[in-house]
């Protein structure tokens, strides 16, 4: 490792690297000098093993009970498998985590300010500092960003198709055109609205085209999907999409950039149930089994990650 410019914090640290060597459709494994490159920097501590989801998350509980840092090397979706598995642990206080954004989407580092590309990604990692963020529990699972309605419907139909990245989640919104909106009853619990009142609990009987659940500002590809939420201010933040699939798509350019959202349904909750009729939901680009209710957590102070100091 190379030991100038290294922050003090990481002096001494036992680190591990864990990469998905699947993410943005197997570019790890196509780019040899990469791994030849991450050995040099952290050589014996790099585990690239093709495992499944639930492997993942062992493979990051056993590592969090051995070492001090993990980086990750992978997209929102390993990012979750490896914060699940730091959290089973029982050393989520002690373990700190690095991001090296390596898959399709990376919403979670834009919300950190880290950079897009590795070696400034690295950069920011050895000369960085540890920062404590939120997460999300959903159904037992942690995540910083969740959607349920027609965008999780659309993570569904993505990869169904079995197409990676932009080009499936292009493809698969083509359903938007026809999804109709959901009758949803929503109950928020230790929250406030818009206009700062606080409330106990607030029942909402609305219909859907979309319910957004983020800890973070952004989806994947840049997309700024909820420009109130904040990383570690120990609410859910929850924009209602209570319009109708060609008004979504008609202002699209808008809800993108996270214009549009001012003039939609918002609150902060730490805790929220959500009923519906089957309901389509994805966490950090992951899907999630089908159901009538979900129930939604914020895990304040869940996890560190280092980050630009």
């Amino acid at each position: 490792m190379p030991h100038h410019k290294i922050s003090p914090f990481l002096s001494g640290k036992s680190i591990v690297v864990v990469v998905n060597p699947n993410s943005a459709r197997g570019k790890w494994k196509r780019n040899p000098r990469l791994r030849e490159y991450f050995e040099r920097l952290f050589p014996g501590r790099v585990y690239d093993q093709t495992i499944g989801k639930a492997d993942m998350v062992e493979q990051a509980k056993r590592l969090s009970l051995e070492n001090d840092v993990i980086v990750i090397v992978g997209g929102d979706g390993t990012l979750s498998d490896v914060m699940q598995g730091v959290i089973d642990s029982g050393r989520r206080n002690e373990v700190v985590m690095g991001i090296i954004p390596y898959g399709s989407g990376n919403a979670v580092r834009k919300s950190l300010f880290i950079p897009k590309a590795v070696k400034p990604a690295l950069r920011t990692f050895f000369r960085g500092a540890p920062r404590t963020i939120d997460l999300i529990d959903i159904g037992g699972r942690v995540a910083s960003f969740v959607s349920i309605g027609a965008t999780g419907m659309v993570t569904h139909r993505k990869v169904q198709t079995k197409i990676p990245g932009l080009a499936g989640h292009l493809l698969a919104s083509t359903s938007l055109l026809t999804c109709p909106r959901e009758p949803m009853e929503i109950d928020l619990f230790d929250g406030r609205d818009d206009k700062g009142r606080s409330f106990d609990r607030k029942t909402l009987n609305l219909k859907l085209f979309d319910c957004v659940v983020n800890k973070t500002n952004h989806f994947g590809y840049g997309w700024v999907v909820a420009p109130k939420a904040r990383i570690d201010d120990g609410y859910l933040d929850v924009t209602l999409f209570d319009i109708r699939s060609y008004n979504y798509l008609l202002n699209f350019p808008l809800i993108y950039i996270g214009r549009y959202q001012q003039y939609l349904k918002h609150f902060k909750a730490r805790r929220m149930i959500i009923r519906g009729l089957m309901l389509h939901a994805q966490y950090n680009g992951e899907i999630l089994e089908r159901r009538h209710e979900l129930e939604l957590k914020v895990i304040p102070r869940a996890v560190r990650v280092i980050g630009p100091k």
